[in-house]
């Protein structure tokens, strides 16, 4: 027995205790394959799923690394049993491969003959199935390489994919090397997933996960098909691609709902591709339209389930996959694994923002309290109402002006779900509000006003969740979001990570108001920040009115 941080239980949870000294070399340590379920104050909890050690073994680690770890901070004895469980887990990934065989096409292979006849036993994987070559070798019909990786990934068994990319129609791509470098996680971000074939660089907001796409892209040298959020996102990859690479104007298009270009590098939104005419996906033949070489998935956690099903089909066209967080509260991570591919590189973030790559952020949670009138409108609210009532009560309103004022002098973003919330708050303070239905052209205008200092504050609806440059943004106030989003929050704070020029750090308010469902709701939306590293301090509202 040691004095470690963490207790390993045999049901498979780790408790670290958050308190003690090694705490943030130990949560670092276990963060690349265990994922964190809770984090009160003192105790957080963390669970080893086969997905996170899965992810681990693709990222590189081995079996004898996670026990290692667990056995170095561990307070009391680990279990042997787990010890066994882990080790069985992570051998599972790759003792299926799927390759291509030089008479028979795609195949599915394994060295043990048993796992190959129990997988084929399986009511969905048979029909996908030919006829068995010899013992370890049987022919997969064509074009169902994705459905059968999904289908293995269900049964326990995920397949390493050895069955080689097309090169798809060559164009030239190269970094600039005038006036910058890339960083060396970048670089390796990059190298990682070229090596791998396809899968998903995971870095912090702020890190430059465009520039990862555009080395992919320079290691292609190939026809590039760039899938982003919303046209806001797909001019700032545009103007990153020419900032950072030989590619000019005329060999970028953009698909979306104003512009419908098709050129050798191609930006289209997911809104778009997943519009429906009579039914169908009618832009979906986009992924046809031209001979790919590299598709890329921006903010792959937000991926919509329709292009998941036809990813199914293009498995022999790289894939990358950018995003800060791989948590999706769809429970679809399986399906990010399984059809774009596993992890290939991922930093802590406060590894970043030990290099100076991120800013430094504190996270404040600011308890506010209801009126004796709202706590009793509360309670008589039908369940479904709940939240949005005590998000958008007129005293969570009232703290979110006097934080607004307090930092006037600061660049101020106020964040919310809901649009008549949001509404009110910039018709108090007298400042602008971007929200869906602002044309295109008035968001790059604001956006535009704001990163120069003209603006001072915005209120933004959760289209500025995601792929928004505003590096100079240091002030956040969250005042209602979608319920115990783990991956917005993430988004979020992300927002005013961009390292400033002064050097100075950020701050990330999250208004709160006390015993209600959405005290419930931050805790769970706080829990991917916490494995990052990063603590809420707990003010009381009184704290900003006084």
């Amino acid at each position: 027995m040691t004095d470690g941080p963490l207790i390993v239980q045999s049901d498979k949870t780790l408790l670290l205790d958050i308190d003690h000294p090694a705490s943030n070399e130990c949560r670092r340590a276990i963060a690349s394959f265990a994922e964190l379920e809770k984090s009160p104050e003192h105790i957080h909890t963390y669970r080893l799923t086969s997905l996170g050690l899965w992810n681990a073994r693709a990222a590189g680690l081995d079996a004898e690394h996670v026990i290692d770890q667990l056995l170095k901070y561990s307070r009391f004895a680990v279990p042997h049993a787990l010890l066994l469980d882990i080790s069985d887990t992570m051998s599972r990934y790759g003792r299926l491969r799927l390759e291509s065989h030089p008479v028979h096409g795609l195949t599915l292979v394994s060295s043990d003959a048993a796992v190959l006849r129990e997988v084929t036993r399986g009511k969905k994987v048979a029909p996908m199935l030919g006829m068995q070559i010899d013992e370890e070798t049987i022919i997969v019909h064509p074009g169902q390489r994705g459905f059968l990786k999904q289908a293995l990934l269900k049964l326990g068994w995920p397949a390493e994919d050895f069955a080689g990319y097309v090169d798809g129609q060559a164009h030239h791509i190269d970094l600039k090397q005038d006036g910058w470098n890339i960083r060396k996680y970048q670089e390796l971000a990059a190298e990682g997933f070229w090596h791998g074939g396809s899968g998903v660089v995971v870095l912090p907001c702020g890190a430059g996960k465009t520039i990862v796409g555009a080395a992919a892209m320079a290691h292609a040298k190939a026809t590039t098909l760039i899938l982003v959020t919303n046209t806001v996102a797909a001019r700032q990859w545009r103007d990153e691609l020419l900032r950072r690479t030989s590619l000019h104007e005329d060999e970028i298009g953009e698909y979306s709902g104003s512009r419908k270009e098709i050129r050798p590098v191609t930006i289209a939104t997911y809104q778009v591709l997943t519009t429906k005419r009579k039914g169908i996906y009618a832009h979906l033949e986009l992924f046809d339209a031209i001979d790919w070489g590299l598709i890329i998935y921006d903010e792959v956690h937000l991926l919509p389930a329709p292009i998941f099903r036809f990813t199914a089909d293009i498995q022999s066209r790289r894939r990358l996959g950018l995003t800060a967080t791989l948590v999706r509260e769809d429970g679809m991570e399986g399906e990010v694994f399984s059809l774009i591919g596993p992890k290939r590189f991922d930093v802590p973030w406060k590894e970043i923002e030990s290099q100076g790559y991120i800013a430094p952020a504190d996270c404040v949670e600011v308890r506010i309290t209801l009126t004796d009138a709202e706590r009793l409108e509360y309670a008589t609210a039908e369940v479904e109402e709940r939240y949005r009532f005590c998000s958008t009560t007129e005293t969570k309103k009232n703290v979110a002006i006097a934080l607004a004022k307090k930092h006037a002098d600061e660049q101020v973003l106020i964040i919310g779900q809901y649009i008549d919330q949001l509404d009110a708050l910039s018709e108090a303070l007298g400042v602008p509000i971007i929200k869906g239905d602002t044309p295109l052209k008035e968001r790059e205008e604001l956006f535009n006003l704001y990163r120069s200092g003209e603006i001072k504050c915005l209120v933004v609806s959760k289209v500025a969740n995601f792929s928004i440059d505003l590096p100079d943004a240091t002030i956040a106030i969250q005042v209602s979001g979608t319920f115990g989003s783990r991956q917005e929050e993430a988004q979020r704070l992300g927002r005013v990570l961009r390292p400033k020029a002064d050097g100075r750090g950020a701050r990330f308010y999250s208004l709160v108001a006390r015993d209600t469902v959405d005290q419930d709701f931050a805790q769970n939306r706080q829990r991917f920040l916490a494995e990052q590293g990063y603590a809420y301090r707990i003010i009381d509202a009184d704290e900003v009115l006084a």
